[in-house]
Parts: structure tokens; C-alpha cells; sequence
């Protein structure tokens, strides 16, 4: 079955099931819900008053900050009613959505056991959820990236037979560079069983993610994202697994013809070739948004390497929940191309095709 509409970064919000399928000693590193009291109000992004915060192994995250309030419902959005959220779909004229966290765009824990207990109760949830709509929901798996390559392996292979289509990763990862050889057992693994790597808006640095402490999220979480692309072409990392795909998401297009024109330039510096098509021959993917100037970014890369996402459940500067019908509807590039980035990228991105 051609895949017409697939919305390329869609979210689910954790809840109190979500951490349900702990273990043994696992449960005592089960998230809390604490809730505001007194002291000072602290403004999620419709302008709530935050109301909910998670406790996650001593440290306290937001819950209730990003959250689509206007336009979701709870039980979609967290995945209660999955006969809700696949009529939402079918109203917005989502063929599949590619689920992707919430909470975990954050780091949350130094402890191995503490993110080996989150990391496989979050990827039960997800597993049990594609389950009831195997052709709808397929989602990126959470990777335990502080345990031993094997313990990381079975994860993936589990997850794997249960519906993930990728790995879940952000700008940054165990306060090292997504180009440090301490990822490459994993990325070979990830190559090995077909998953591609999602690296989504976030942070898993704690010195860099506290260092910015409250600033609204773009240096925070986006501009790492940029950087390990970069970083990743510069060190000419991504060719040594020729079949992995990476996907950048969440954190739109605009930086694209900026950073081929640096890499161009530092590359000749060294004496090394640099290829227009640099995207296409290392099976880099980039997620835009329809306030994107897709016609200039597409001058740069052509239309083969573009997807786009609604950010479902979330309420930030990269939610559109029309995005996949506006993009076809506002007639601004050619029809052939928008098929492409609504369905045909996206399937080639996450192994659909």
C-alpha cells in the first residue's frame, strides 16, 4: 500500500501507565508527579500556569509545559484512547504518524539503571500502543545509551519486532558529541537491523542543558541538533555505515543552505571534495516547516531529502497540526515535490518503502 501522508514527527505524552511496566527493583526509579502549591508561578507555552511537574531519579521536569491544549485532546495526546487519536488522524488526513517522545527531549539521569528502568518501561508503552494500530503508529525507540552495547542491542532488537522504525536521539548524548567513537557499536547495530536514527530537537547533556538554564529551547535543544549535523558531515562520520539514515527533526529546514555553504568552504580548505548532493550520499533527511522558505532550501538540496511533521501534542514554534494539508493546499511547490515530502521521503526515511 502507497503511504500518501506521513506526518514525520508526531509525539506521544508520557503518563503514569507509561512507567507501568517496571520491574522488580526497577520501580524505585518511577517518575513522580508533584503539583504547584505555592511560590512563583512558572508560564507553560499556551500561557498555563503549570500546574504538573514530573520527579525523575531527584531532578524535577515540566509536564504540563508544551503541551497542545487548543488543539488535542488528553487521551490523545497520551495515548489513553487510541480509537481518539486515530480519528483525529483520519480527520487531518494522516495516513501514519511517526511517534516521538516527550519528556526524554531532556536528559533525565546519569544513573545506568535509572535510564536502562525509564528506557524500557517507555518502550514497552510504545510497543503495546503500536499494537493496536501496527499500519498507524510506528515509533522510534528509546536507546539505553549509558548501558553496554549488548544490553542496547537486545533493546533494539526488541523494539524492532515490535514496531519501531528508529532510534531516538538528540543533539547531544552522554555529554559527548553524536560523532564520538563511544556511538559507533551503536549506530552499527542500528545499521544492522534497519533502524534509522531520528535526532530530534533536545538535549541529553546535562552540563550544556542546565548551562542554559530557562532560555526558550532554541540553544538549548535546536542548535545542538544543527551542530551534529555538521559535525557529523565534517567528520565524514555518516559513510562509515552507508545504510544508516538519519533524520534531523523538529527543528526546521532554514539552517540548511547556511551550513552547506560553511562545510563547502572548510572542506576545500582541507583539500577535500564536497558534493552538492551532500544530504542525498550520506541518507540525511531534514524535517521543514511550512513557515520554512522551501523554495530557496529546495534550490539547495533538491526534493529528495525533505519530510515534515505536525509535532503533535506539543504547542512550540514547530507545531502546525494542519502542516501536511497546508503544504499541499498553499500551491507554493509543485505538486511532485510535495508528494515527496509528505510520503515518499518520509517512507524511504523510516523504511516504509
Amino acid at each position: 500500500m502507497k503511504l500518501n501522508v506521513i506526518d514525520a514527527d508526531a509525539h506521544v505524552i508520557e503518563q503514569p501507565y507509561t512507567w507501568s511496566f517496571m520491574e522488580g527493583d526497577e520501580r524505585k526509579y518511577e517518575p513522580m508527579i508533584v503539583r504547584f502549591d505555592s511560590g512563583p508561578e512558572q508560564l507553560g507555552a499556551n500561557n498555563n500556569v503549570q500546574q504538573e511537574f514530573w520527579v525523575v531519579d531527584g531532578r524535577i521536569q515540566a509536564k504540563d509545559s508544551n503541551l497542545g491544549l487548543r488543539n488535542t485532546s488528553k487521551e490523545s495526546r497520551e495515548m489513553a484512547d487510541i480509537g481518539a487519536r486515530i480519528a483525529h488522524m483520519d480527520d487531518l488526513e494522516i495516513d501514519v504518524q511517526v511517534l516521538y517522545p516527550t519528556l526524554f527531549l531532556r536528559p533525565l539521569t546519569p544513573n545506568v539503571r535509572a535510564e536502562r528502568a525509564l528506557t524500557r518501561s517507555y518502550n514497552r508503552w510504545l510497543g503495546e500502543i503500536w499494537k493496536q494500530a501496527p499500519d498507524r503508529l510506528p515509533w522510534v525507540m528509546l536507546p539505553p545509551l549509558l548501558s553496554p552495547i549488548s544490553v542496547i542491542r537486545e533493546e533494539m532488537e526488541w523494539a524492532k519486532e515490535n514496531g519501531a522504525c528508529g532510534v531516538f536521539m538528540r543533539g547531544l548524548e552522554c555529554e559527548r558529541r553524536l560523532t564520538d567513537p563511544y556511538f559507533y557499536d551503536f549506530y552499527a547495530a542500528a545499521e544492522e537491523l534497519d533502524l534509522m536514527i531520528g535526532i530530534h530537537s533536545g538535549n541529553g547533556a546535562f552540563e550544556v542543558h542546565d548551562f542554559y538554564g530557562d532560555e526558550t529551547g532554541f540553544n538549548k535543544f535546536k542548535l545542538p541538533c544543527v551542530g551534529a549535523a555538521h559535525d557529523l558531515l565534517m567528520t565524514d562520520t555518516p559513510s562509515k555505515f552507508p545504510k544508516l539514515r538519519w533524520g534531523f527533526v523538529e527543528i526546521s529546514a532554514e539552517w540548511i543552505p547556511y551550513m552547506l555553504n560553511d562545510l563547502e568552504l572548510r572542506l576545500k580548505r582541507r583539500g577535500r571534495p564536497f558534493s552538492k548532493d551532500i544530504l542525498k550520499d550520506n541518507n540525511i533527511f531534514v524535517a521543514c516547516q511550512v513557515t520554512d522558505d522551501l523554495a530557496h532550501i529546495l534550490n539547495s538540496i533538491g526534493p529528495d531529502n525533505l519530510v515534515i511533521g505536525t509535532d503533535y501534542g506539543h504547542h512550540d514554534t514547530s507545531t502546525q497540526i494542519e502542516a501536511l494539508r497546508m503544504i499541499r493546499e498553499d500551491g507554493k511547490i509543485p505538486a511532485d515535490v510535495v508528494d515527496k515530502i509528505l510520503g515518499d521521503n518520509a517512507a524511504r526515511l523510516y523504511g516504509f518503502a
